[in-house]
């Protein structure tokens, strides 16, 4: 029985399906699975469902199509199937409309359930039987018994191998065997992953090659035993994200390619791999390769910016902790706390000033971790954990020269692109073994070292110094443009990219601010935090003052949003986002300029990081404060309110009824 067993049943399945476009192919298997009751409500599935389809093209090429979500409005997790002649386009890499149509369905809270049900179908659609025999069933039942596993396919011819090809892997299990090893991932950690994964163990089965395949996906990950890669001669990455723990594959010659390399030419790796082993025994360099088509699924500026991404997820529980102590010392010891001798030897239990200096300096030392930690995680994106120790160490040179956050985010680079560099050598077999733990440590941390202390340390640090300055200096409308500046960010993707430079900005900037009251950081970081307040806080008092323009779905998010905003949790707009963006998120963009803009203005600071109106004390002018956020809340509100009462559609639709228990959709 398949994982995908008991999820679809000949109701679900359309073998006439013939859509105007992707979005009235989804509507048809989305009713499908409205009659047979397993979607409450039509539109806030397909809500979902647009919203996922907004992430990533859901087409897999060779003329399949897998649109899918989790939603609150699927009571099981379900599989809906539409066979189309005209074809659908789902964005497929190979450019070809998809004749077969997969929507799958998952409850909200089944995030295991719905990738597993993802995993399986993405490798069994690489088994040509079964997909031909999809496109050859006469009856929805049939689909269903071969969805479900209550039918196997009739064998498929095996496809052709070239001889060329073929010939190397063959001749080398006959002299005894060749074994391989890899590793498939891809941005979404679904589809492609698995059907890499299949496609290599299919071709390798045709050459008679043995392989273990490690799958980094969102469905789990069974870890290549350490045994399994000793013991193997060559390594297929297949992957459009960095390998997880890459240094596990040190010295062995490597075939590097993206995903989609792995899924449509299988046979080639395959070949390629048994050459470069052919290559390594005959003496011959056997350096590993990239192909053409090697990682293309995401631009590089896409990659820079996850590794950026990962430092600064890293560091912000740093900035967080730090930041709320010594806003918290500030508060109970003023700011001269900052110039007390070391608690370490001179506590007094019963003194408020002891209690503030303890907090003073332990916030001042999580501060202290702040780049190096970012610099390390930054070069763990890139390279894993064989970075980690270049980095770190290159983040604390960085401390130490004064570079900063900036000197941080450079040496963290360097590290993990050197590192990254190091991994791909062909060692001999006897070093293999040390170079992650002793040789790549030893030469990276080095190497990174000189970099800092030599040759970028002191033009970063007088950047950084000029930085300071600059944020200091601030007032009148160059202070008010910065505002509206990062208000607009704040609010753009709301926890997305834009969102965490604008975060990641202020907080930086923070460690900067020293004991001065008023310092210029200090406002930059209340405006950031005034903006991420309002999108979600507006999108609340919209749900209440026009309810009508808003599902029972959105209104309960309403109440959840004002717990959110109040805490600094942009996030807490983003199902508002999802469902109508085009409205949604030029109000949440107006609102938080509001904001920003007038933080500024009034001159409110924050030393606190994070925690919304819950660290209200820290706040410099908190009624100020306050009332830039109330600005900005209204100011979203309206323009939202605006926005969805312009349109024709603004009253709810009233073409659904219900008969006997089943939903029935008007025309």
């Amino acid at each position: 029985m398949s994982d995908t067993s008991g999820l679809i049943t000949p109701a679900l399945v359309d073998l006439h399906l013939a859509p105007a476009d992707k979005s009235e192919a989804l509507r048809s298997l989305a009713q499908r699975l409205v009659a047979e009751g397993r979607v409450t409500d039509l539109d806030g599935f397909l809500a979902d469902v647009a919203a996922r389809e907004a992430q990533a093209p859901t087409g897999m090429g060779d003329g399949i199509g897998i649109p899918h979500c989790r939603s609150p409005h699927v009571t099981r997790p379900s599989l809906a199937f539409g066979r189309s002649t005209r074809g659908v386009d789902f964005d497929a890499p190979d450019g070809r409309p998809a004749d077969l149509v997969f929507m799958i369905a998952a409850p909200a809270g089944a995030d295991d359930t719905h990738l597993r049900i993802l995993a399986a179908l993405a490798g069994r659609l690489m088994d040509p039987a079964f997909t031909g025999a999809l496109r050859e069933a006469e009856s929805p039942a049939a689909v269903a018994a071969l969805v479900n596993g209550e039918e196997a396919p009739a064998a498929a011819p095996v496809a052709a191998v070239d001889p060329e090809t073929a010939a190397a892997p063959e001749a080398d299990v006959a002299g005894g065997g060749l074994r391989l090893v890899a590793v498939t991932s891809c941005p979404t950690g679904i589809a492609h992953t698995y059907m890499a994964a299949k496609a290599l163990e299919l071709a390798a089965a045709r050459a008679g090659v043995q392989i273990q395949v490690e799958t980094q996906g969102s469905a789990g990950t069974t870890v290549l035993a350490p045994e399994v890669i000793a013991a193997a001669d060559a390594v297929i990455l297949a992957h459009d994200v960095e390998v997880r723990d890459r240094a596990r594959f040190a010295g062995k010659p490597t075939v590097d390619v993206g995903v989609k390399a792995g899924v449509n030419r299988a046979d080639d790796l395959i070949a390629q791999a048994a050459g470069l082993v052919a290559e390594a025994g005959s003496g011959a360099s056997a350096a590993p390769v990239t192909a053409a088509s090697a990682p293309t699924g995401e631009h590089w500026a896409q990659r820079l910016r996850k590794y950026l991404m990962t430092g600064v997820s890293y560091m912000i529980p740093f900035v967080a902790a730090g930041g709320l102590l010594i806003a918290l010392a500030f508060a109970i010891g003023g700011y001269r706390i900052a110039s007390a001798p070391s608690v370490l030897g001179h506590f007094d239990w019963t003194s408020s000033h002891s209690w503030a200096a303890m907090l003073f300096q332990t916030g001042k030392t999580s501060f202290g971790f702040l780049v190096p930690i970012l610099s390390g995680y930054i070069a763990w994106g890139i390279a894993d954990r064989a970075a980690l120790a270049a980095g770190i160490a290159g983040g604390a040179v960085s401390v130490a020269v004064g570079a900063g956050f900036l000197g941080g985010i450079v040496s963290g680079l360097a590290a993990g692109f050197l590192v990254l560099w190091m991994i791909r050598w062909n060692v001999p077999r006897a070093i293999r073994g040390i170079m992650p733990v002793v040789v790549i440590p030893l030469l990276s941390v080095a190497a990174v070292g000189f970099l800092m202390f030599v040759l970028v340390g002191s033009p970063i640090a007088s950047a950084m110094n000029g930085l300071t300055d600059w944020l200091n200096g601030l007032s009148g409308s160059n202070a008010i443009l910065l505002g509206v500046l990062l208000g607009a960010m704040m609010a753009f993707d709301m926890g997305g990219p834009l969102n965490k430079v604008a975060y990641t900005f202020a907080a930086g900037a923070l460690t900067t601010a020293g004991t001065t009251p008023d310092a210029g950081s200090l406002k930059v970081m209340a405006a950031v935090m005034a903006a991420g307040m309002t999108p979600p806080l507006g999108m609340a008092l919209a749900t209440v003052v026009r309810r009508r323009l808003f599902t029972p779905e959105e209104r309960e998010n309403g109440k959840a949003a004002w717990v959110l905003g109040a805490s600094f949790i942009t996030e807490g707009a983003i199902p508002f986002a999802a469902a109508d963006p085009l409205r949604v998120i030029p109000a949440n963009i107006v609102g938080s300029m509001t904001a920003g803009g007038l933080v500024m203005a009034f001159g409110s600071t924050l030393r606190a990081p994070h925690g919304g109106i819950w660290v209200l004390p820290l706040i410099g002018s908190p009624f100020l404060y306050l009332l830039a956020v109330a600005a900005g809340t209204v100011v979203t509100t309206a323009v939202v309110v605006l926005l969805k009462g312009l349109r024709k559609d603004a009253a709810p639709a009233a073409a659904d009824s219900a008969v006997d228990g089943k939903v029935l959709v008007g025309a």
